[in-house]
Protein backbone atom coordinates (compact mmCIF):
# COMPACT_ATOMS: atom_id res chain seq x y z
CA UNK A 1 0.00 0.00 0.00
CA UNK A 2 1.47 3.32 -1.20
CA UNK A 3 2.36 6.07 1.65
CA UNK A 4 1.43 9.63 1.44
CA UNK A 5 3.80 12.09 0.07
CA UNK A 6 5.59 14.53 2.58
CA UNK A 7 7.16 16.69 0.32
CA UNK A 8 9.79 19.22 1.37
CA UNK A 9 11.08 22.32 -1.16
CA UNK A 10 13.94 25.21 0.16
CA UNK A 11 15.80 26.97 -2.42
CA UNK A 12 18.83 25.53 -0.43
CA UNK A 13 19.83 22.49 -0.93
CA UNK A 14 21.66 21.65 2.22
CA UNK A 15 18.72 22.70 4.31
CA UNK A 16 15.99 21.09 2.24
CA UNK A 17 17.78 17.93 1.91
CA UNK A 18 18.52 17.66 5.79
CA UNK A 19 15.04 18.54 6.61
CA UNK A 20 14.31 15.19 4.46
CA UNK A 21 16.48 13.26 6.29
CA UNK A 22 15.15 14.27 9.72
CA UNK A 23 11.51 14.10 8.55
CA UNK A 24 12.19 10.18 7.06
CA UNK A 25 13.64 9.53 10.14
CA UNK A 26 10.65 10.21 12.55
CA UNK A 27 8.04 10.22 10.05
CA UNK A 28 8.74 7.49 7.59
CA UNK A 29 6.75 5.45 8.83
CA UNK A 30 3.71 7.39 7.80
CA UNK A 31 4.76 8.92 4.75
CA UNK A 32 7.45 9.16 1.94
CA UNK A 33 9.07 11.66 2.31
CA UNK A 34 10.87 13.81 -1.06
CA UNK A 35 13.07 17.18 -1.39
CA UNK A 36 13.05 19.39 -3.80
CA UNK A 37 15.03 22.95 -4.53
CA UNK A 38 13.54 24.35 -6.90
CA UNK A 39 9.62 25.32 -7.72
CA UNK A 40 9.51 23.68 -11.69
CA UNK A 41 10.86 20.48 -10.27
CA UNK A 42 8.26 20.62 -7.49
CA UNK A 43 5.47 21.38 -10.04
CA UNK A 44 6.85 18.66 -12.06
CA UNK A 45 6.13 16.03 -9.50
CA UNK A 46 3.13 17.28 -8.32
CA UNK A 47 1.36 16.86 -12.27
CA UNK A 48 2.15 13.28 -11.70
CA UNK A 49 1.21 12.35 -7.83
CA UNK A 50 -0.79 13.73 -4.89
CA UNK A 51 1.14 15.71 -2.16
CA UNK A 52 -0.48 15.03 0.94
CA UNK A 53 1.75 17.80 2.82
CA UNK A 54 4.23 20.68 1.12
CA UNK A 55 6.36 22.21 3.75
CA UNK A 56 7.77 24.97 1.60
CA UNK A 57 10.11 28.32 2.00
CA UNK A 58 8.50 31.09 1.64
CA UNK A 59 10.48 32.32 -1.11
CA UNK A 60 9.54 29.49 -3.29
CA UNK A 61 5.86 29.96 -2.69
CA UNK A 62 4.05 30.41 -5.54
CA UNK A 63 0.37 30.13 -7.42
CA UNK A 64 1.10 27.57 -9.84
CA UNK A 65 0.97 24.72 -6.75
CA UNK A 66 -2.68 25.95 -5.76
CA UNK A 67 -3.21 24.64 -9.26
CA UNK A 68 -2.16 20.83 -8.64
CA UNK A 69 -3.25 18.41 -6.29
CA UNK A 70 -1.68 19.12 -3.16
CA UNK A 71 -3.76 18.60 0.63
CA UNK A 72 -2.14 21.04 2.94
CA UNK A 73 0.91 23.25 2.46
CA UNK A 74 2.67 25.07 5.32
CA UNK A 75 5.14 27.86 5.05
CA UNK A 76 8.65 27.66 6.14
CA UNK A 77 9.36 31.20 7.89
CA UNK A 78 12.75 32.95 8.17
CA UNK A 79 10.89 34.97 10.93
CA UNK A 80 8.08 37.34 8.94
CA UNK A 81 4.90 36.61 7.46
CA UNK A 82 4.66 37.51 4.13
CA UNK A 83 1.35 39.51 3.53
CA UNK A 84 0.23 37.16 0.28
CA UNK A 85 0.88 34.09 2.28
CA UNK A 86 -1.19 34.61 5.49
CA UNK A 87 -3.67 32.15 4.74
CA UNK A 88 -1.15 29.24 5.42
CA UNK A 89 0.01 27.91 8.77
CA UNK A 90 3.69 29.36 9.17
CA UNK A 91 6.57 27.29 10.74
CA UNK A 92 9.78 28.90 11.89
CA UNK A 93 12.20 26.96 9.79
CA UNK A 94 15.40 27.63 12.10
CA UNK A 95 14.75 25.31 15.18
CA UNK A 96 15.79 22.16 15.95
CA UNK A 97 14.43 19.34 13.70
CA UNK A 98 12.56 17.34 16.25
CA UNK A 99 10.57 20.59 17.14
CA UNK A 100 9.91 21.54 14.07
CA UNK A 101 8.73 18.08 13.33
CA UNK A 102 6.52 17.94 15.84
CA UNK A 103 5.14 21.12 15.22
CA UNK A 104 4.19 20.22 11.44
CA UNK A 105 2.40 17.13 12.66
CA UNK A 106 0.28 18.35 15.44
CA UNK A 107 -0.73 20.99 12.86
CA UNK A 108 -1.32 18.25 11.00
CA UNK A 109 -3.20 15.89 13.26
CA UNK A 110 -5.80 18.07 14.42
CA UNK A 111 -6.92 18.60 10.57
CA UNK A 112 -9.16 16.43 8.90
CA UNK A 113 -6.67 13.96 7.33
CA UNK A 114 -7.00 10.56 5.63
CA UNK A 115 -6.87 7.40 8.02
CA UNK A 116 -3.49 5.66 8.35
CA UNK A 117 -2.87 2.55 6.71
CA UNK A 118 -2.06 -0.88 8.26
CA UNK A 119 1.12 -1.11 8.20
CA UNK A 120 2.53 -4.52 6.67
CA UNK A 121 5.20 -5.86 8.54
CA UNK A 122 6.02 -8.88 11.09
CA UNK A 123 4.07 -8.99 14.23
CA UNK A 124 5.18 -6.56 16.70
CA UNK A 125 6.97 -7.56 20.20
CA UNK A 126 4.84 -6.31 23.06
CA UNK A 127 7.23 -6.39 25.85
CA UNK A 128 5.38 -6.12 29.34
CA UNK A 129 8.02 -5.05 32.28
CA UNK A 130 5.92 -4.94 35.79
CA UNK A 131 6.18 -6.47 39.63
CA UNK A 132 4.28 -6.03 42.13
CA UNK A 133 6.57 -5.52 44.08
CA UNK A 134 8.38 -1.80 45.13
CA UNK A 135 11.76 -0.85 44.45
CA UNK A 136 12.34 -3.34 42.45
CA UNK A 137 14.44 -1.33 39.74
CA UNK A 138 11.71 -1.93 37.16
CA UNK A 139 12.49 1.46 35.49
CA UNK A 140 15.98 1.12 35.26
CA UNK A 141 15.66 -2.20 33.70
CA UNK A 142 13.01 -0.46 31.25
CA UNK A 143 15.04 1.75 30.05
CA UNK A 144 18.14 0.02 30.17
CA UNK A 145 16.25 -2.89 27.74
CA UNK A 146 15.02 -0.04 25.50
CA UNK A 147 17.79 1.43 24.54
CA UNK A 148 19.84 -1.88 24.23
CA UNK A 149 17.10 -3.38 21.72
CA UNK A 150 16.67 0.18 20.27
CA UNK A 151 19.96 -0.28 18.39
CA UNK A 152 18.91 -2.92 15.87
CA UNK A 153 15.17 -2.48 15.93
CA UNK A 154 12.41 1.05 16.27
CA UNK A 155 11.53 0.50 19.63
CA UNK A 156 8.88 3.00 21.30
CA UNK A 157 8.54 3.22 25.40
CA UNK A 158 5.47 3.97 27.25
CA UNK A 159 6.23 4.88 30.93
CA UNK A 160 2.68 4.16 32.58
CA UNK A 161 3.43 4.97 36.08
CA UNK A 162 1.73 7.81 38.25
CA UNK A 163 5.21 9.92 39.06
CA UNK A 164 7.43 8.51 36.43
CA UNK A 165 9.74 12.20 37.58
CA UNK A 166 10.84 11.74 33.57
CA UNK A 167 11.35 16.14 33.88
CA UNK A 168 14.00 15.79 36.35
CA UNK A 169 15.81 12.12 35.29
CA UNK A 170 16.02 12.98 31.63
CA UNK A 171 16.71 16.98 32.57
CA UNK A 172 13.99 17.88 29.91
CA UNK A 173 10.89 20.56 29.36
CA UNK A 174 7.15 18.44 28.07
CA UNK A 175 5.03 20.54 26.43
CA UNK A 176 2.48 17.24 26.00
CA UNK A 177 2.55 14.19 26.81
CA UNK A 178 1.04 10.49 27.16
CA UNK A 179 -2.14 11.90 28.44
CA UNK A 180 -2.65 14.48 25.11
CA UNK A 181 -2.17 10.49 22.96
CA UNK A 182 -5.01 9.28 24.98
CA UNK A 183 -6.81 12.17 24.81
CA UNK A 184 -6.33 12.11 21.12
CA UNK A 185 -7.09 8.45 20.71
CA UNK A 186 -10.36 9.11 22.48
CA UNK A 187 -11.44 11.16 19.50
CA UNK A 188 -11.76 8.12 17.64
CA UNK A 189 -10.41 10.35 14.54
CA UNK A 190 -8.49 7.51 13.54
CA UNK A 191 -5.57 9.34 12.86
CA UNK A 192 -3.51 8.50 15.82
CA UNK A 193 0.04 7.49 14.27
CA UNK A 194 0.00 11.06 13.42
CA UNK A 195 -0.63 12.74 16.47
CA UNK A 196 2.22 10.28 18.12
CA UNK A 197 4.63 11.96 15.94
CA UNK A 198 4.20 15.50 17.21
CA UNK A 199 4.82 13.32 20.56
CA UNK A 200 7.88 11.39 20.41
CA UNK A 201 10.93 12.36 22.16
CA UNK A 202 14.52 10.41 21.93
CA UNK A 203 17.11 8.98 24.23
CA UNK A 204 19.67 7.83 22.07
CA UNK A 205 17.78 5.60 19.66
CA UNK A 206 15.36 4.80 21.73
CA UNK A 207 11.96 6.52 21.33
CA UNK A 208 9.32 7.40 24.13
CA UNK A 209 6.01 9.55 24.73
CA UNK A 210 6.62 11.74 27.56
CA UNK A 211 4.79 10.11 30.78
CA UNK A 212 1.66 12.13 31.93
CA UNK A 213 2.55 14.33 34.28
CA UNK A 214 -1.06 13.94 36.57
CA UNK A 215 -1.66 10.44 37.78
CA UNK A 216 -5.41 11.20 37.36
CA UNK A 217 -4.65 11.33 33.93
CA UNK A 218 -3.52 7.66 33.98
CA UNK A 219 -6.24 6.28 36.48
CA UNK A 220 -9.29 7.91 34.39
CA UNK A 221 -8.12 5.20 31.66
CA UNK A 222 -10.35 2.56 31.17
CA UNK A 223 -8.78 -1.30 30.58
CA UNK A 224 -10.63 -0.97 27.17
CA UNK A 225 -8.57 2.21 25.80
CA UNK A 226 -5.33 0.85 26.97
CA UNK A 227 -6.02 -1.87 25.10
CA UNK A 228 -6.93 -0.35 22.02
CA UNK A 229 -4.20 2.22 22.49
CA UNK A 230 -1.80 -0.72 22.34
CA UNK A 231 -3.07 -2.51 19.71
CA UNK A 232 -3.26 0.77 17.52
CA UNK A 233 0.20 1.69 17.96
CA UNK A 234 0.56 -1.72 16.68
CA UNK A 235 -0.97 -1.92 13.86
CA UNK A 236 -0.68 1.70 12.39
CA UNK A 237 2.88 2.42 13.79
CA UNK A 238 6.24 0.85 12.20
CA UNK A 239 7.91 0.20 15.37
CA UNK A 240 9.29 -3.34 15.94
CA UNK A 241 8.99 -3.44 19.94
CA UNK A 242 6.73 -1.54 21.80
CA UNK A 243 8.05 -1.27 25.61
CA UNK A 244 5.32 -0.88 28.75
CA UNK A 245 7.13 0.16 31.92
CA UNK A 246 3.52 -0.92 33.82
CA UNK A 247 2.59 0.84 37.34
CA UNK A 248 -0.09 1.16 39.69
CA UNK A 249 -2.17 3.56 38.49
CA UNK A 250 -3.07 2.00 35.66
CA UNK A 251 -6.86 0.19 35.54
CA UNK A 252 -6.97 -3.49 34.40
CA UNK A 253 -3.08 -4.36 34.61
CA UNK A 254 -4.08 -7.71 33.89
CA UNK A 255 -5.77 -7.00 30.46
CA UNK A 256 -2.28 -5.32 29.25
CA UNK A 257 -0.38 -7.81 30.58
CA UNK A 258 -2.10 -10.28 28.32
CA UNK A 259 -1.48 -8.28 25.00
CA UNK A 260 2.11 -8.71 25.90
CA UNK A 261 4.21 -11.51 24.06
CA UNK A 262 6.60 -11.57 27.17
CA UNK A 263 6.50 -9.98 30.79
CA UNK A 264 9.92 -9.29 32.97
CA UNK A 265 9.09 -9.03 36.06
CA UNK A 266 11.90 -7.67 38.37
CA UNK A 267 11.57 -8.91 42.19
CA UNK A 268 13.35 -9.14 45.40
CA UNK A 269 14.33 -12.33 47.50
CA UNK A 270 12.88 -10.97 51.01
CA UNK A 271 9.55 -12.64 52.44
CA UNK A 272 7.75 -9.57 52.56
CA UNK A 273 8.43 -9.33 48.21
CA UNK A 274 8.16 -13.17 48.12
CA UNK A 275 4.18 -13.09 50.21
CA UNK A 276 3.39 -10.29 47.68
CA UNK A 277 4.55 -12.23 44.83
CA UNK A 278 2.39 -15.21 46.13
CA UNK A 279 -0.90 -12.90 46.70
CA UNK A 280 -0.16 -12.08 42.48
CA UNK A 281 0.00 -14.91 41.11
CA UNK A 282 -3.06 -16.19 42.85
CA UNK A 283 -5.08 -13.44 41.87
CA UNK A 284 -4.13 -14.11 38.07
CA UNK A 285 -5.42 -17.81 38.51
CA UNK A 286 -8.91 -16.61 39.93
CA UNK A 287 -9.08 -13.74 36.98
CA UNK A 288 -8.17 -17.16 34.47
CA UNK A 289 -5.23 -15.46 33.72
CA UNK A 290 -2.72 -18.08 33.59
CA UNK A 291 -1.45 -17.37 30.55
CA UNK A 292 0.03 -14.47 31.52
CA UNK A 293 2.27 -16.37 34.44
CA UNK A 294 3.15 -18.51 31.36
CA UNK A 295 5.13 -15.41 29.41
CA UNK A 296 6.08 -14.31 32.41
CA UNK A 297 10.14 -14.24 33.56
CA UNK A 298 10.90 -13.14 36.88
CA UNK A 299 14.69 -12.55 38.00
CA UNK A 300 16.25 -10.28 40.87
CA UNK A 301 18.65 -7.33 39.53
CA UNK A 302 21.96 -6.58 40.17
CA UNK A 303 22.40 -3.47 42.49
CA UNK A 304 22.99 -0.09 39.95
CA UNK A 305 25.85 2.06 41.06
CA UNK A 306 26.37 5.33 39.31
CA UNK A 307 24.64 8.99 40.01
CA UNK A 308 23.59 11.80 38.23
CA UNK A 309 20.98 12.52 35.35
CA UNK A 310 20.60 13.48 32.21
CA UNK A 311 22.09 11.17 29.48
CA UNK A 312 25.06 10.72 31.40
CA UNK A 313 23.08 8.66 33.77
CA UNK A 314 21.66 6.81 31.07
CA UNK A 315 24.50 5.64 29.85
CA UNK A 316 25.59 4.70 32.81
CA UNK A 317 22.81 2.34 32.77
CA UNK A 318 23.68 0.60 29.51
CA UNK A 319 26.99 0.31 29.89
CA UNK A 320 26.85 -0.76 33.74
CA UNK A 321 26.40 -4.14 35.32
CA UNK A 322 22.58 -3.88 34.47
CA UNK A 323 23.34 -3.63 31.35
CA UNK A 324 25.28 -6.48 31.24
CA UNK A 325 22.87 -8.35 32.46
CA UNK A 326 20.34 -7.14 30.30
CA UNK A 327 22.50 -7.57 27.21
CA UNK A 328 22.70 -11.50 28.43
CA UNK A 329 18.61 -11.45 29.09
CA UNK A 330 18.45 -10.17 25.57
CA UNK A 331 21.00 -13.14 24.09
CA UNK A 332 18.99 -15.58 25.82
CA UNK A 333 15.88 -14.45 24.18
CA UNK A 334 17.23 -14.59 20.70
CA UNK A 335 18.67 -17.81 21.24
CA UNK A 336 15.49 -18.77 22.44
CA UNK A 337 16.33 -19.94 25.79
CA UNK A 338 14.47 -17.79 27.87
CA UNK A 339 12.44 -20.04 30.02
CA UNK A 340 9.08 -19.00 30.98
CA UNK A 341 7.95 -17.88 34.83
CA UNK A 342 11.39 -18.86 35.73
CA UNK A 343 13.25 -17.03 38.61
CA UNK A 344 17.20 -16.44 38.23
CA UNK A 345 18.79 -14.15 41.12
CA UNK A 346 21.48 -11.85 39.73
CA UNK A 347 24.41 -11.45 42.04
CA UNK A 348 24.09 -8.32 44.43
CA UNK A 349 26.72 -6.40 45.61
CA UNK A 350 26.49 -4.42 48.64
CA UNK A 351 23.42 -1.48 48.53
CA UNK A 352 20.00 -0.46 48.27
CA UNK A 353 18.29 -1.83 44.89
CA UNK A 354 16.99 0.84 44.01
CA UNK A 355 13.82 2.92 44.42
CA UNK A 356 11.83 2.92 41.05
CA UNK A 357 8.23 3.29 41.86
CA UNK A 358 5.64 0.30 42.50
CA UNK A 359 3.78 0.86 45.46
CA UNK A 360 0.06 1.83 45.89
CA UNK A 361 -2.80 -0.22 44.18
CA UNK A 362 -2.31 -1.01 40.90
CA UNK A 363 -6.60 -1.44 40.05
CA UNK A 364 -7.16 -5.08 39.65
CA UNK A 365 -4.17 -6.29 41.21
CA UNK A 366 -2.95 -6.26 45.03
CA UNK A 367 -1.49 -3.62 46.39
CA UNK A 368 2.08 -3.15 47.24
Amino acid sequence: MKKSIFAVCDLEASYAYNLMEAIDERQGMSFEVQAFTNVESLISYARERHIELLLISAAAMCGELLKLSIGKIMILSEGEKKKELSDYPCIYKYQASDQLIAEVMNYYAVEAVPAPAAMLKKKVEIIGIYSPVGRSLKTSLALTYGQIRAREHKVLYLNLEEYAGFETLLEEKYEADLADLLYFARLGSGNLVYRLGSLIRHLGGLDYIPPAFCPEDLRNISPGEWTSLIRDLAEYSAYDVLLLDIGSAVNGITELLKLCTKVFMPVSGDEIAAAKLEQYERVLKQQNALNVLEKTQKFSLPFVSGSGKGKAYMEQLVWGELGDFTRQLIREEQDGRMGTGRTEPAKKTQGTAGSDTGGGRPGDLPAD
